[in-house]
Order: C-alpha cells, then sequence, then structure tokens
C-alpha cells in the first residue's frame, strides 16, 4: 500500500533529542567495534532489511515493512527451524532469502542495511547495541529494554554510531492519535488533569497462550541461545513459544501492552513521563505456569512542565474481563475529553460558566431570608448575566480513512530517516526508553510491592530514603532546556 511518508516525519523536542546519556551495557557476545555513520541510502536505492525474530509480531513487523515501496527483505533469523523454513516460503519465493539461527551472521552482511529486532525483550538492548556497533540502522520492537537499567547503554549506542533507530510502538503513526495530538496541543480540551487508558482481553490467544508446533524439540530449536543471560533451566517448549507469561524472558501485561498505552499519551501531549509510579494486580483467571499477573493497574504521577499542568495516569489490563470491552484512552481537561483508539477519537468539549449558580443542593436555602436577600444582591453585582451560561456541549468525531496504516507509516518514518541519515525519527530511542521506563516501573512496584519514583528529564530511578536522593528543584522543562543548550 502506498503511503505518505512526509506526513509522520517528526522531530522530538530538544530537550528529548539532545538529553545527554552515559550507561554501562551488559556483556556482549562476541559485539563488532562501532562502525559509524556509514554511508547514506540513495534515494533511488532500495532499504535492504533483515528481520531477527520470526514469530507472530516479527512477521506482522515484516510484512508491514515491505508494503513500503524500495524496501527488500534480504535475510532472516530465528531459533525454530520451522520459522526459517516458512520464512523461505513466504517472503523467499522469487529470490534466495538468506536464513540462519544466529544473529550475528545477520550483522556481518554487507547486503543488509537495517534489521528489525522483533524477539523476546530479555534479547532486545544486546541484539541493538550489537546491531548499531555493526552500522546498522535499527527497528527495535517494544518495549525496548526489559530493565530500567539498560536504557541509557541503547541510548548511548545509538548516538556514538549515527545510525537512525525506531522503537516499535506504531499506534503513534495512526490518523487518529495524529488527530489526537492536535486538538490537545491547541488548547481544545483545556488544562489535562486526567488519562486513563486500559487493553482488556477475554480469550485464550490473547492471553499468550499461542500454539506450540508439535516438533518443537532441542534437535529444531536453539533453546541455549534463547536463554541467553536468563537462569539456565531444562528445556520448556511452552516457556520458548509463550515467552511473555515469564517474567525472564519477557515484561508482561505492561511491556507488551501498557507500552501502547503509554507511548500513546507521551506523543499526544509531549510529555517526558511520570515521577511517581504504582502498581498494583493479581494472577485471576489464566494459572498456566505464568509468572506475571493477568490482571494489572496502574497509577502514575506526570509533574507540571512546559507542555501541560501536572495530571494523573491510570492504566489497566485485565485478560479475564468477560463484560463489555471498550479499550480507549480518554485524555481530560478542564474543557473537555478526548477518548481516542487506533482507528477513531471523540472529542467532547464541554466549558463552566464563570458564576458559580446557588440553590438546588446547596447552602442558600439554610440561609435565613434577609441574609439570602443580601446574598442576591452581591451575587447579581458579581455575575452579570453573561457570565451564567455555559456553552453547549459539543461532540467532534474523527474516523481514520479506510485507507490508515498506522503499521506501514510507523516504517516509513523510519526508512525516510534513514534515506536521509538522520537520527530524528518519532519515536528515537529517547522517546522510547521514556515510554518504557514507565512500564518496566510498573513491574517492579508490583513485584517488590513498593511505590518507584523517577525523574523523568534525567532518566534515573529515584530512591526517597537515599541521601541525596532530591531531584534538582528546576521544573523538569527548565531542566530539558538547560540540557539541551549544552
Amino acid at each position: 500500500m502506498p503511503s505518505n511518508r512526509r506526513t509522520f516525519i517528526k522531530s522530538l523536542s530538544a530537550a528529548s533529542a539532545l538529553v545527554a546519556t552515559q550507561g554501562i551495557a551488559r556483556p556482549l557476545v562476541q559485539a563488532p567495534a562501532y562502525i559509524p555513520n556509514l554511508k547514506k541510502i540513495s534515494p533511488n536505492d532500495k532499504i535492504r532489511i533483515a528481520t531477527i525474530g520470526m514469530g507472530i509480531q516479527g512477521n506482522f513487523d515484516t510484512r508491514a515493512a515491505l508494503r513500503n515501496p524500495d524496501v527488500e527483505l534480504v535475510a532472516v533469523a530465528d531459533l525454530y527451524n520451522g520459522r526459517l523454513e516458512h520464512a523461505k516460503s513466504e517472503y523467499g519465493k522469487d529470490k534466495d532469502l538468506f536464513t540462519t539461527r544466529d544473529y550475528r551472521e545477520i550483522l556481518t552482511r554487507s547486503d543488509v542495511d537495517a534489521v528489525l529486532i522483533v524477539t523476546p525483550d530479555h534479547w532486545h538492548d544486546h541484539i541493538t547495541i550489537a546491531a548499531l556497533k555493526a552500522g546498522k540502522h535499527v527497528y527495535c520492537e517494544k518495549p525496548m529494554v526489559q530493565h530500567l537499567n539498560e536504557g541509557k547503554a541503547v541510548i548511548d549506542a545509538w548516538k556514538k554510531s549515527g545510525k537512525t533507530m525506531q522503537v516499535g510502538s506504531q499506534r503513534i503513526s495512526s490518523a487518529a492519535f495524529q488527530e489526537a495530538k492536535r486538538l490537545v496541543q491547541a488548547g481544545d480540551i483545556g488544562a489535562i488533569n486526567y488519562v486513563e487508558s486500559n487493553n482488556d482481553r477475554f480469550n485464550a490467544i490473547g492471553a499468550w497462550q499461542y500454539s506450540i508446533p508439535p516438533d518443537a524439540s532441542t534437535a529444531t530449536l536453539d533453546w541455549d541461545r534463547f536463554l541467553g543471560d536468563a537462569p539456565k533451566r531444562p528445556f520448556d517448549a511452552t516457556r520458548f513459544f509463550r515467552w511473555r507469561n515469564y517474567k525472564d524472558y519477557g515484561t508482561g501485561v505492561a511491556g507488551d501492552l501498557f507500552i501502547h498505552l503509554i507511548t500513546g499519551v507521551h506523543f499526544v501531549t509531549n510529555t517526558l513521563g511520570p515521577t511517581r509510579i504504582f502498581s498494583s494486580g493479581n494472577l485471576a483467571y489464566w494459572k498456566d505456569g505464568r509468572d506475571v499477573p493477568d490482571v494489572m493497574s496502574c497509577i502514575m504521577d506526570y509533574p507540571k512542565t512546559d507542555q501541560h499542568e501536572a495530571f494523573q495516569m491510570v492504566l489497566r489490563v485485565n485478560f479475564a474481563n468477560a463484560g463489555k470491552i471498550s479499550n480507549v484512552t480518554r485524555i481530560i481537561g478542564n474543557e473537555g475529553q478526548i477518548e481516542f483508539s487506533e482507528n477513531n477519537l471523540i472529542m467532547t468539549k464541554k466549558k463552566l460558566p464563570m458564576a458559580p449558580g446557588y440553590g438546588n443542593y446547596d447552602s442558600f436555602f439554610t440561609f435565613t431570608e434577609p441574609v439570602q436577600q443580601e446574598f442576591v444582591r452581591q451575587y447579581d453585582a458579581k455575575y452579570p448575566p453573561d457570565t451564567r451560561k455555559s456553552e453547549p456541549a459539543q461532540e467532534i468525531k474523527f474516523d481514520a480513512p479506510k485507507e490508515d496504516d498506522a503499521h506501514a507509516k510507523h516504517f516509513a518514518d523510519f526508512f525516510d530517516n534513514v534515506r536521509k541519515g538522520s537520527q530524528g525519527t518519532v519515536e528515537d530511542p529517547v522517546f522510547g526508553f521514556r515510554a518504557a521506563a514507565p512500564v518496566l516501573a510498573c513491574n517492579e512496584s508490583y513485584f517488590e510491592q513498593k511505590v518507584v519514583y523517577w525523574d523523568p528529564v534525567t532518566m534515573t530511578q529515584k530512591n526517597p530514603a537515599a541521601p541525596g536522593a532530591k531531584s534538582s528543584k528546576k521544573k523538569p522543562a527548565t531542566v530539558a532546556k538547560a540540557v539541551a543548550k549544552k
């Protein structure tokens, strides 16, 4: 499907794009040295991609990428032989598609310009850093990293490489999210004070009980490489094919679904992130051996910045919701609200009159008659008739065009920046980590039963009980500006 790439070329704020970061990566497996700033792709050349991880999302990402013109798949890597054979039949019908179990072979190939990293979460940082060092452009699925202490190492590797990197939470490239951002930035709902968003399900596949191939064994897949730096354990096909159910490899409902909700809100509001995160939940229904909850709620406090007033955000995922499911995000302001999903949007505007009114369920009737008369006299003097009328409520609806393809357009933004030699994607690693950090904090809060404190400007975790843990007295937006100028 053709896509208008220019529509989604975005630049982050200076604070988001230029924050200096330092970090220490976890040990990598034979990572090559950095190869910075390889030549720009010619506008007339094809961008040659390789997908690392050909599971469910790996296939969906590959198809979306190929819906863009002048993009060619030349190689794939996966740890299960069956998926490599499937890739050959699906994508290599008219060519000799290179396949391998070892992603490092992909990174050494000169015919690969960019890699799609669509692996279990615990491999994201390892492969991303190795790919950037090898001079490859990177599209990495969300969440960008599995743990809070991994984000800055990825950002550092990206900055040093000079390569383009996009994080894959594609909903923000939809027409509805674009419209929500426009309306919020125009001030159509006033000052934001509250956000709520949910993503419920009630089916086995939606709860990650993915199908397991009958031939799964140590002969047909690389179990040891799958484990990587996760705890060693005997072969378990369920853990391999349903890895989202286990915190050793995934990030649970927070990393799979909260990340989409948070990414969308960050994109629409231009926020840097929350300062306080608390989550709770339980394993209510899908008691199949998983060690992550199937019901989780989280409350986050977002501080006032130059972009928005302070607001609270509440998130929920319920995999056992047998009631009516309506998965939307609501951004509420003091003059209206926007309720939106990937495909549509409803804005309701309602503004209070200046005059507060009196009577009905009010203390006015408890006054004596002389006092009531004096109250009315003063009220009439203070509030003329035109201040007592509220504006008529308005409802504005927006439906995304039928041809809107958020997934392909998210890749279009990535490929446009690859061609230009730019690092300014709509969801670069700084934006990606600022979205990932709150969801990773949700998991830490849940498993350790504590409130997590986060500095969204410096992207560091805070411990209020520790000496010198207080954040700078400067407002977040002011600090961000100061950092950006350096």
